[in-house]
């Protein structure tokens, strides 16, 4: 998801409900795309191996 995408997202939500929407009877948002970020530092304090194959999968690793 685009940096900002949630905001502007959950923006147009609140538009609708300032507007006289009814919450309950607003259709549930799903994400449409996920990323896959692992902390390796965080990983190696808490004594988890994060294997290679999911490092080659994800879309960042933080060192």
């Amino acid at each position: 998801m685009r940096d900002g995408e949630v905001f502007w997202r959950a923006g147009r939500y609140v538009g609708r409900i300032l507007k006289g929407g009814r919450p309950a009877e607003m259709p549930m948002e799903e994400p449409r795309e996920f990323h896959l970020i692992v902390n390796l530092k965080t990983a190696r304090a808490l004594g988890i191996t994060v294997p290679q194959s999911v490092l080659v999968r994800a879309d960042g690793v933080l060192r």
